[in-house]
């Protein structure tokens, strides 16, 4: 016992001792560049979000001033009157804009990360026929842009006579191989010897997905989530629906800023109103995909 103590104290003192040789290579006045120069960029990253809300508050006589300022001197409110002004003169309530695109965001979230993580689970964890070929594919895959993809999607979403419903819109999303991929990744690292005891203490295998690897995989698909929140808020539906009433916010306020000139400043209300949600999505869960990266530690 004694050996074995005097063992891990050395073994102590040997890691304090590089420790203290790694800290004493860091000069001061390296990590005062340092946080410097990440503070710039951080500051310089933030300039377009601080532009938008700027403008969103500006009247109409401050908006073209050239250059442009990253103050308002006259606050004002005038341009999310003059937008709620505008929809209310439309056939179709705002609700119902809101209600098309949360029900298309929910629910093409949920889908891609559900849809995502139950197939690269078997991806990733198990060997069959064609598994390595089907991995190389899915990168493929990530290749093609949703502009190269637009037509097939109609294609197909036409001959499955989903044109102008909402599932037109989510099915492409729930279907992209990103979510896909990413999970796969993750489900990687997860050690086979953890779902092998699974399996001899009872588990079947939707047990050892839901109550094991999906906890594990916390940091993949929250991020997943971020990422499919934002491209589905965004969608305007394009040439997939055509009903008044099955558009999602983002379509109709598009079409707001099309007006001219003398709807800068609400484009500028509107900017702010389609930018807010996702950035404060993200703002949130990155706090948890960093703690939950931070905390899930997983030892073979």
């Amino acid at each position: 016992m004694k050996s074995s103590g005097k063992f891990r104290n050395g073994k102590v003192a040997k890691a304090l001792s590089k420790r203290k040789i790694k800290r004493q290579n860091r000069s001061l006045g390296g990590d005062v560049f340092l946080t410097i120069l990440l503070a710039a960029f951080g500051l310089f990253s933030l300039f377009p979000l601080w532009y938008i809300v700027v403008s969103a508050f500006k009247p109409f006589s401050e908006i073209f001033i050239f250059p442009p300022r990253l103050t308002v001197d006259n606050p004002t409110l005038n341009n999310f009157f003059d937008l709620k002004n505008i929809i209310e003169g439309f056939d179709v309530p705002l609700s119902r804009y809101v209600f098309n695109t949360l029900f298309i965001t929910f629910l093409g979230t949920g889908g891609t990360v559900l849809l995502g993580s139950m197939a690269a689970f078997p991806l990733a964890k198990y060997v069959f026929p064609g598994s390595k070929v089907m991995n190389q594919v899915i990168v493929y895959a990530l290749m093609f842009s949703s502009t190269v993809t637009a037509i097939p999607n109609y294609l197909i979403m036409s001959k499955l006579g989903l044109i102008n419903t909402y599932w037109a819109v989510i099915l492409p999303a729930v279907g992209g191989t990103l979510g896909l991929f990413l999970m796969r990744n993750f489900m990687v690292q997860i050690p086979d010897a953890l779902l092998e005891s699974a399996k001899i203490d009872g588990a079947n295998e939707f047990q050892i997905y839901f109550k094991i690897v999906m906890p594990l995989c916390k940091p993949a698909w929250i991020t997943l989530i971020i990422l499919s929140f934002q491209q589905m808020w965004g969608t305007t539906g394009g040439v997939f629906i055509y009903s008044e009433e099955l558009k999602p916010l983002s379509y109709v306020l598009s079409q707001l800023v099309s007006g001219g000139i003398s709807r800068t400043g609400v484009a500028s209300a509107v900017s702010l109103i389609i930018v807010s949600v996702p950035v404060t999505v993200f703002v949130i869960s990155q706090s948890n995909v960093l703690e939950t990266m931070a905390t899930t530690g997983i030892k073979e």
